[in-house]
């Protein structure tokens, strides 16, 4: 497939966009950018640092401090994906806690955290032949991308599936602690002024309450195949 393009995938917390993200990636030989483990990786120097707590959130400290918060993909050969490094530290497995999640989204809130977050995006896709996944991608950070997917699915389909993954990796939580996280971030994600979490008007909505990830991965790959036949 000569012909690159972008691929922008948004969609609701724990819809599996990473999962398909990398499959195309893979399969296509594109670059994969997973921005939720961006505003992961600040969120967890924010926990790290004291900024955000259950009871607190010092935005301001947090915004002086974003020139020193350094992100970067390093390919891991072994798993066949990038993790996410913060300031030279790998923090994948860290980032993916439900403690993280429980804030992530408060600080995606954050103009500043996105500003600084869509610059970086928006240069990482500059010559296409990228995947990228998160809540703008379609509406702010690639607006003129040539495939748009918009994932969702039932909150406690997404909650059961998130829960069976923090399981499986042995991490000590209950169903309706991760149900309610979900709904708590889709209230946010979709609430919040700056790049709220809208379906782009050009996007192809795809419901996989009731799709295997091989049936959802062969949708795309065709909707793939019908855009570069038309370039």
């Amino acid at each position: 497939m000569d012909k690159k393009i972008t691929i922008a995938i948004d969609g609701f917390s724990s819809t599996g966009k990473s999962t398909l993200a990398k499959q195309l990636a893979k399969h296509l030989g594109y670059v994969y950018v997973d921005t939720g483990a961006m505003y992961r990786a600040v969120t967890f120097f924010a926990m790290q640092n004291g900024y955000i707590n259950i009871d607190s959130f010092d935005k301001e400290t947090l915004i002086n401090s974003l020139p020193s918060i350094k992100l970067q993909f390093k390919f891991n050969a072994d798993f066949g994906f990038a993790e996410m490094y913060l300031n030279d530290v790998n923090v994948e497995k860290e980032i993916r806690t439900i403690e993280v999640s429980n804030f992530v989204s408060k600080v995606a809130e954050v103009s500043e955290v996105r500003a600084k977050l869509v610059e970086q995006q928006k240069e990482m896709g500059k010559d296409k032949g990228i995947v990228m996944d998160g809540r703008d991608i379609g509406t702010v950070v690639f607006p003129d991308a040539e495939l748009k997917i918009f994932m969702t699915a039932g909150a406690d389909t997404r909650a059961q599936r998130r829960f069976d993954e923090l399981q499986e990796k042995g991490d000590s939580v209950t169903y309706e602690e991760v149900l309610k996280n979900v709904e708590e971030r889709d209230y946010i994600d979709t609430h919040r002024k700056d790049s709220p979490l809208v379906m782009a008007e050009d996007a192809i909505e795809i419901d996989n309450s009731h799709l295997t990830r091989e049936e959802q991965f062969k949708v795309v790959l065709d909707l793939v195949d019908e855009v570069v036949k038309t370039l």
